[in-house]
């Protein structure tokens, strides 16, 4: 551990010099990257200080007891002893899980998208269930949500609707929400009383800065529409929605909810940005997963993660096989005991990833 932690002294020693220097600072990217790592290092500094000590305090202790005769001097060194050595493998721990390599995603903000799946007007109702559950959940974490586009199913929910939330670490938390969610329960249309499946996927991507993708205007086509839905006097009148292509993916973007389209093109080029950004990163973990044999990416699209059973009140999370039944809890967003636990996981499996 001292020999890691010497290593991880003389990487911060040399972040520290490389922050101050001119052509780091003109460098915004690099820049960014840099003191992101100098604020992680720094705080694995203070606990390497607080190891050190321990470790002194034990080799000390240890000295007096093999060499004084003073029986004082002896029982303070002997309750010395005691206490450092059962506050060392807690530290190590803490240590440990500090030096798991960081995801720099995941302190990005995060665009969701939840689509209705199998199931018609009932996957559509399901669809707008999930999106208030995640709304709920980011509320109570202090995120901020802006609705992007939204289509209305015909019987209420949203057949798709598209949000940003901006906050902090908010991707490295909402990325465990990425999947299918499955829904058991009788549909408000179902007149003979019986229990129907229905589906909705929720995809999560990191908000991509500027410097984050090389995007050339000259590949996007731009359109504009009337935009419908709630807005008063302004829908289905003017040209404020704007729908961006990026012509060498296909990737679509749009944006309705704004009354301005300035405002509605400045945030459909932010969610095009981070759909470029999301497909080169799914590149990028494929290939790390190829080379590990491992699944690293969280929240496969096409994977079921979740189930809510609505006749006996149950939630199960397939990923951990974990249960609660207390569904009306998860769906007003209380869903930080999954997430709690999905992350426990995932840090384990790089611990062991990583051979700490």
């Amino acid at each position: 551990m001292i020999e890691r932690l010497q290593l991880i002294k003389q990487r911060f020693d040399e972040v520290n010099d490389l922050i101050i220097q001119p052509d780091i600072i003109s460098d915004q990217k690099r820049y960014v990257k840099l003191t992101k790592e100098y604020k992680d290092l720094k705080d694995l500094m203070e606990e390497r200080k607080k190891y050190l000590e321990l470790v002194e305090n034990i080799e000390e202790a240890k000295e007096i007891i093999a060499n004084d005769s003073d029986k004082e001097m002896l029982e303070m060194a002997k309750m010395q002893l005691s206490e450092a050595e059962e506050e060392l493998p807690i530290l190590e721990e803490k240590i440990r899980m500090m030096l798991i390599p960081k995801d720099p995603e995941d302190e990005k903000n995060a665009v969701v998208e939840v689509r209705a799946g199998t199931g018609g007007d009932e996957a559509s109702i399901f669809a707008g269930d999930i999106f208030k559950m995640l709304s709920r959940y980011c509320e109570k974490n202090g995120w901020k949500v802006d609705v992007v586009d939204f289509n209305e199913g015909t019987n209420g929910g949203f057949k798709e609707i598209q949000f940003e939330v901006s906050g902090q670490e908010v991707y490295g938390t909402l990325k465990y929400e990425a999947g299918v969610h499955r829904v058991q329960r009788v549909p408000q249309t179902e007149t003979q009383g019986r229990v129907h499946t229905s589906a909705a996927s929720v995809m999560v991507f990191p908000e991509a800065e500027e410097f984050d993708v090389d995007l050339d205007p000259n590949d996007v086509r731009v359109d504009y529409f009337c935009s419908s839905g709630p807005g008063g006097q302004s829908v289905n009148t003017t040209y404020s929605a704007v729908r961006l292509t990026h012509e060498p993916t296909g990737l679509v973007a749009q944006c309705q909810d704004e009354k301005s389209q300035h405002k509605n093109k400045e945030k459909a080029f932010r969610v095009l940005r981070s759909r470029l950004y999301d497909l080169e990163l799914a590149k990028r973990q494929a290939e790390d997963a190829a080379k590990r044999g491992t699944m690293v990416r969280t929240g496969d699209r096409s994977e079921k993660i979740r189930t809510y059973n609505y006749p006996q009140g149950r939630v199960t999370d397939h990923r951990i096989n974990k249960s609660v039944y207390d569904l009306p809890d998860v769906m007003d967003g209380n869903i930080q005991e999954f997430i709690d636990e999905l992350k426990f996981v995932d840090n384990t499996n790089k611990l062991k990833d990583a051979d700490l």
